[in-house]
């Protein structure tokens, strides 16, 4: 039995962070119906591509008009046997619609409802819009993050503050509240900000600042790349990653290349840019993967820096099972990336959702609104 066997989830999100936690919860088993707008005017709902958020495999999909009255009251029915609620509108949106957590927890006082946000519900930015970037910048990452020859911060290849900080964050603090409602029958409000969840990823160096004042920057701290023995090198055809912290790895590391002489040197400063030096040399003399083959098993914490493309290949992640193969009913078959968090099942197949085709009927039924309810609020415009 998956984890979140029995547990429902609403998610009124299409992307972002909140998307995220609906696709993990789902991915640990949890039953989640996505919620959206009916389409306006004849226009078409803006939704992600057919590949993103993992194809919305295993989730069901309901169109609502939040703007009705009767499709407030659609939602509070599917609420009331609810678990958990997402939604990532901005603050105060979701009590003016009528479905916020009073509403919620009115029908349902169990309910465990999460908001998502940028900067959270209270705060001098709570109102401003924002994406993944300007959470990552304003929670010291970026600051902290190597630069490029004039000094600028990186646009970061990886969407860490919708991932980690917002629906990863998200994840964790559901599951907690869970525990608490299964175990109390006490519901809870969950105020999920991005940013915050970029601070928490952030305690390492902002706590040693707020401890004992030493101001972090890039190549300032072990972490980032004061010394040697921590950093990116370039081969003689690409990028290897070196993290030999411990002294033994680092001996290990020294002994393999040839440089013995500066084993004892890990730590000190003034010898640092002898070392970078002399290491960039010697792994500049390989290919990527022949350093890869010598120095990977040897116990000195030396890794490839892999393209997306080679990571689709990699024989770690093949060997775990971290690709599945997908099939979508316009797009035919792709692969995707599976279930990969532990204690996910990991399937053979999955299907993808088509987002033109909506699961109403079936939602609303379950949910114990008759046959001629569902016709009259289809014909009304108000589900879709």
């Amino acid at each position: 039995m998956a984890f979140l066997d029995g547990i429902t989830v609403l998610d009124l999100a299409s992307v972002g962070p909140a998307a995220r936690t609906s696709r993990w919860l789902s991915d640990f088993g949890a039953s989640v119906v996505k919620v959206g707008p009916v389409p306006a005017h004849g226009g078409v709902q803006l939704t992600p591509p057919f590949h993103a958020y993992s194809g919305h495999r295993g989730m069901e999909r309901v169109l609502l008009d939040l703007k009705a009255p009767a499709g407030v009251e659609t939602f509070l029915r599917l609420a009331s046997a609810a678990d958990v609620v997402i939604e990532s509108f901005r603050p105060g949106v979701a009590d003016r619609l009528g479905v916020g957590f009073d509403a919620v927890r009115s029908v349902r006082p169990s309910v465990v409802y999460c908001s998502t946000t940028g900067y959270g519900q209270h705060g001098p930015r709570a109102q401003w819009a924002g994406h993944d970037l300007n959470y990552q910048g304003v929670s010291g990452y970026l600051d902290l993050t190597g630069r490029d020859g004039s000094g600028q911060p990186p646009v970061p290849g990886a969407t860490l503050a919708d991932g980690a900080g917002g629906g990863l964050h998200a994840v964790a603090s559901i599951l907690a509240a869970l525990i608490r409602a299964r175990t109390g029958g006490e519901g809870a409000y969950l105020d999920v900000a991005a940013a915050d969840g970029m601070l928490a990823l952030m305690a390492l160096p902002v706590d040693e600042f707020l401890a004992e004042g030493t101001e972090p920057g890039p190549g300032r701290s072990l972490l980032t790349g004061r010394y040697a023995c921590y950093g990116v090198y370039r081969a003689a055809d690409g990028w290897l990653t070196v993290a030999a912290i411990e002294p033994r790895f680092w001996t290990n590391l020294c002994s393999m290349v040839g440089l013995e002489h500066w084993a004892t040197h890990q730590f000190d400063d003034a010898a640092q840019d002898g070392i970078r030096g002399e290491l960039a040399a010697v792994l500049m003399t390989r290919t990527r993967d022949e350093w890869v083959s010598l120095l990977g098993p040897a116990d000195t914490c030396v890794a490839p820096v892999l393209s997306v493309p080679e990571v689709t290949t990699d024989a770690q992640y093949r060997a775990r099972g971290c690709f599945v193969a997908a099939s979508h009913p316009a797009h035919g078959a792709f692969t995707q990336v599976a279930p990969v968090l532990a204690g996910m099942d990991r399937p053979a197949h999955v299907q993808a959702k088509d987002s033109s085709i909506t699961d109403t009927q079936v939602v609303l039924g379950r949910a114990g609104i008759d046959r001629d309810t569902i016709d009259s609020l289809i014909a009304a415009g108000v589900v879709a």
